[in-house]
């Protein structure tokens, strides 16, 4: 299930080179720039021979990139096992990118938030949610501060009106959508902080401009908050404040192409996958340990409407 070949392309590390595809069961050597663009652009060789394109998975790129490549090679690795399928994890920059790339059809499956699931499904008509895990129908996202604001964790959010304040993307769910929600509802106006709110792109980056006093508070997804607090990687400078209420947020979502390429069976094998990972199984239990969760269960459009309408009416969604 590990025994995928690495993607490798003269100078390119897959590592970090954020346009490199990461492939299993078969290696994409790719000796150019040319080669390497001819194979973004959708590897959809006219060879009747040359077999379908690879199932190309994506995901926002919530946290650090070795965390995500780590987490997202490993899924690949294990669908191309248990699916018989080529397989591929393809590294995006920022949350706009995994829409385009999922619009176009470049990416097949990605790991969306609930606001950028939204909005990949409006521009990919067709597209068909597959699974969440258990954590994601009632999940939440922490306010935090930095100590010497000298505030402890309370249900009232107006203090923080009053400081330096750091979101995380512009379209994440967790890092600004139902943060920026929860806090109008408690009477916080969510674009009028000091200087205006922030942006620091991901959740790990949100921690560290706390940690540093760029910012005197932010918020994240409750996930990474407790999984970097249980490892020890928490600053002690950042004090978590206050738990917005559960709303449901990530989740798989397969894109229309995908299915005309590879069957009209992919949507059930792929929620039957997901569905079927087992904590009592090793090679299973690593993919949901790195996932945060305890299963994943299926979930469908409907799940998101509450997103969709939060979205439109703070404007991120047309």
């Amino acid at each position: 299930m590990r025994g995928a070949a690495a993607a490798r392309s003269g100078g390119l590390d897959p590592a970090t080179d954020p346009l490199l595809p990461r492939f299993s069961r078969r290696a994409l050597i790719a000796g150019t720039g040319l080669a390497l663009a001819a194979a973004l652009a959708g590897c959809g060789s006219t060879d009747p021979d040359a077999g379908p394109r690879p199932l190309r998975i994506g995901a926002i790129p919530d946290q650090d990139p070795e965390v995500l490549q780590r987490l997202h090679g490993t899924v690949a690795d294990s669908l191309a096992a248990a699916l018989d399928l080529d397989v591929g994890y393809v590294p995006v920059t920022d949350y706009a990118a995994a829409v385009s790339l999922f619009r176009t059809g470049d990416l097949d499956l990605v790991w969306f938030g609930g606001l950028t699931g939204v909005q990949a499904r409006r521009q990919a008509r067709g597209a068909v949610p597959i699974a969440q895990r258990d954590i994601d129908e009632n999940f939440h996202s922490v306010f935090v501060v930095n100590a010497a604001t000298g505030l402890t964790p309370s249900d009232d959010l107006a203090p923080l009106g009053d400081l330096r304040f750091t979101y995380g993307s512009e379209t994440s769910t967790s890092g600004r959508l139902m943060p920026a929600y929860f806090l109008r509802e408690a009477g916080v106006d969510p674009e009028g902080f000091p200087g205006g709110p922030g942006f620091s792109g991901s959740h790990d980056a949100t921690l560290a401009l706390v940690a540093a006093g760029s910012y005197q508070a932010g918020v994240l997804n409750e996930q990474v908050w407790a999984s970097r607090s249980q490892a020890g990687e928490v600053d002690p400078a950042v004090v978590a404040y206050a738990r917005t209420p559960a709303y449901h947020d990530y989740h798989w979502l397969l894109g229309p192409s995908a299915v005309e390429r590879l069957g009209a069976d992919l949507p059930g094998r792929l929620t039957g996958y997901f569905t079927g990972l087992s904590a009592d199984h090793p090679a299973d239990a690593e993919v949901l340990d790195l996932f945060g969760a305890g299963s994943f269960i299926p979930t469908e459009a409907a799940n998101y409407q509450q997103i969709e309408e939060i979205g439109r009416d703070l404007g991120l969604i047309n």
